[in-house]
Parts: C-alpha cells; structure tokens; sequence
C-alpha cells in the first residue's frame, strides 16, 4: 500500500524532531528530497520485504505435502525451531560488524543462498524422493535446506530492515507491509492449488514444486530490483546524508573501534531496547499460536482439511491490513504500542478456551475470529515500532539500529517458535 500525502506528511514531521534527521537538518535545509518517481523506490522496497519471507512462507505452506511424505515428523515445529534459531546466531554474529562490512554484498549473498535453500525440495523430489513416503534421509536434507534458509533471512532481512532504517519511515513501512505479502502470496497459491490439484501424492508434489518454483523466480526479480534501488535519486539522498554524518564523526571522535564501539553498539542497543521489547512479545505470542496451534491443534468438521488453509490465508490477509494502516495513521505514542504488545498476551488463554473451553468456542467462528485478530494486533504493532525504533539514534547508526531490532524480532520468533511445543498441553 503506497503511502497517502497526508501519512508522508505525518512521517516528514516525525522525522522532523528524530535524532537522524535534526542531526543533519542545519546542513541540508537547502536541499529538497528528491522525488520517489512512480513511488519505484516504495515498491522496491515492498517487493525486497515480500522476498525475504517468500521462502519461509514457501517451507511453510509446503507443510501438507512435507507431511505425507514423512509422517512421523512434527513438520511445523521443527521447521520453525531450526529456521528461527539459526537465523538468531547468525545475527548476533552480523550486528557488531554491520559498520564495517558492505550491506549490498551481504543482501545478495543472502538472496542467492535464498535461491540455493529453495532449489533443494524440487530438486531432490526429482532425483531422489519421486514421491515416496518415509525417506526421512530427505528429511534431514529438507532441514539443514530451512536452516541454510534461515543464514540468508539473516543476512537479507537485516540488510534490507537495516537500509530501510536509514531512509524515510514510508521505506520502512513497504518493507514491512511487504512482508505480509508474501504471507497473502502464499496462501492465495495454496488455496488455488489445493482447488485445482488432487489432494494425493502426484497432487502435493506438484503443489510444493509450484510454490518453491515460484520463490525462486521472486528470488531473483529481488536480486535485480536490490541492484537498481542505490541507483535512484530518493535512495541517494538519504546515502549521502548519512556518508556525511559518518564523516562528521570522524573529525569529531574519531573512527569507531575498540572499546568506543562497544559503548557505541550498547548505547544503540539502551535506545532501542522498549521497541525491541514490544516486537520480541509480539512474535512470542504469533508464533506460538500460529502456524503450529492453527495447522494442528484446531479442527473443524465442516471444513475439514481446508480449515488450517483458512485460517492461515485470514491471518496473513490481515496481517497485511495491518501493516498498510501505518500508511493510514501512526500510533504516536511508543509507550502505548507497547503497552498492547503486553496486552496481546491475553491471546493465551482466548485461544486456549477454544481447546478446553464450552462448545461455542471451539466452533469454526470464534477460532476465526481470534485468528484474524491476532494477524491484525501483528501487523500492526509491527509496522508501528519498527518503522520508529530506527528514527531514535542519529543517521549513521540507524542501519546498526535497525539490525538490532531484527535481532529483537528473531529472539521472538525462536521463543515463539519454543513455546509453541508446550503451550498447549
């Protein structure tokens, strides 16, 4: 969703009084931001942020076809652990030297591992598994495919979220509606190839290949697009902005090294850290509900095996609304979006009542609801503090910042991703 006059005008006032933009301000008030021609730099940046998650969704959303084949494995689950968990590591390894390496160089090293990670399924359903049921040699292929998909997402998200995070707030703001996309992507692919092909062995292989076929594809139209982005006057702009704070910096303090950019790292990690709060209880929450708690826990008569496909498809379609109403209105204040970061822990027990709980709520309406809710408060909050966190510190740490905040969000997704095993017994 492309932001609207006045939403620009909004953030413009916002950035206005952040530390990155007073920072600069008495230096470039002369110099008019150039304009983002056919809004390409926006969609750049969404279709970046629908790339980066495509793969997931794609592992994901495989989950009936992954399923048949190895029976006696907890697809959702181990998936979740292991993407989650190395894509942490591997952050926690890029943030203290985000400074000093080349984000263009780790975004397409990450994409072209995406492409690598997503080739394995098809590849290895053609020459090795044919459909076969029980190869659990495959499977453990299968797994280590997720966790090098999880290096990339490191490597890629906290490049994009980090870039993004030196730009404009809308840039921000496309790349995480753009990551709900892919969700709404995804699910529109899964409920059509369910629709079209027979639910039996050939059926689901046809299925995943179309998925994963379909990711790479994505993969590199967002290597060309990546490419292109530096080239446009908007994105120069902010580069050169934040070039001259480095500069400035360095005739001030000095270069960053030592034990100055261990203060310097922590101070940016002080600063963030109620966003980071928020988004870390944000994903705890989602991913110990969804997908896990929605592909296998809930279960409808009526709609049989098309109700996890469903939900997943309300949660992502709202999810996105979500994050496009950040193009709509902000939340002004951090204190309360964290606040109701906090609050989303009543999705507990609620979604809990619809195991144990009185007939009604274990009906097909309430789960729905709570469901499409839950993607909602996501999408949201989501938008709302990341598009803020990285506005707090000065320009030139704003990328380390918005790593930092991705290191935040993962945390959340593997605690998330953990607590999913045992929440609901």
């Amino acid at each position: 969703m492309v932001l609207s006059n006045d939403s620009r005008d909004e953030l413009a006032r916002e950035e206005e009084s952040s530390p990155s933009h007073s920072l600069l301000s008495k230096n470039n008030s002369k110099i008019k931001i150039p304009n983002d021609s056919f809004n390409l730099a926006y969609l750049i940046y969404f279709t970046l942020g629908a790339g980066f998650l495509l793969p997931w969704n794609a592992f994901i959303t495989a989950v009936d076809y992954f399923d048949y084949l190895y029976p006696d494995a907890s697809v959702d689950r181990v998936f979740a652990v292991v993407y989650m968990l190395v894509c942490l590591a591997c952050l926690l390894v890029i943030v203290p030297f985000a400074h000093r390496s080349d984000a263009s160089v780790r975004i397409n090293a990450g994409l072209a591992l995406f492409i690598l990670s997503l080739l394995v399924v098809p590849v290895m359903d053609v020459v090795y598994i044919k459909g076969r049921t029980g190869l659990y040699s495959g499977y453990y292929v299968t797994v280590a495919s997720v966790g090098l998909s999880g290096v990339a997402d490191a490597l890629v998200q906290g490049g994009i979220i980090g870039s993004a995070g030196e730009l404009s707030g809308r840039y921000m703001q496309a790349v995480v509606a753009g990551t709900a996309a892919s969700g709404v992507l995804v699910s529109v692919l899964r409920i059509v190839t369910k629709a079209i092909f027979a639910q039996d062995a050939h059926g689901l292989r046809r299925s995943a290949n179309l998925y994963f076929s379909v990711s790479i594809v994505f993969m590199a139209i967002c290597i060309v697009f990546y490419n292109i982005a530096d080239r446009l006057p908007v994105i120069k702009y902010y580069k050169d902005l934040k070039i001259q704070a480095v500069n400035e910096d360095k005739i001030e303090e000095g270069s960053l090294t030592g034990s100055l950019l261990k203060k310097t790292l922590w101070d940016i990690v002080g600063t963030v850290k109620w966003y980071g709060f928020g988004i870390v209880l944000i994903y705890m929450v989602t991913l110990s509900i969804f997908p896990g708690y929605i592909t296998e826990d809930v279960h409808s008569e009526i709609l049989k095996d098309w109700y996890p496909i469903l939900l997943i498809a309300g949660y992502n379609v709202f999810d996105l609304v979500g994050k496009s109403l950040t193009a709509i209105y902000i939340l002004e204040s951090s204190k309360v979006a964290v606040g109701a970061c906090v609050a989303r822990l009543l999705f507990y027990p609620l979604f809990l009542v619809c195991l144990h709980g009185p007939k009604f709520f274990r009906t097909e309406i309430p789960v729905t609801v709570l469901t499409c809710l839950l993607g909602l408060t996501n999408g949201y909050f989501t938008s709302v503090l990341m598009i803020k966190a990285p506005k707090t510190v000065q320009i030139q740490h704003a990328q380390t910042a918005g790593i930092v905040i991705v290191v935040f969000l993962v945390i959340g997704l593997a605690v998330g991703s953990v607590v999913a095993w045992f929440w609901v017994i």
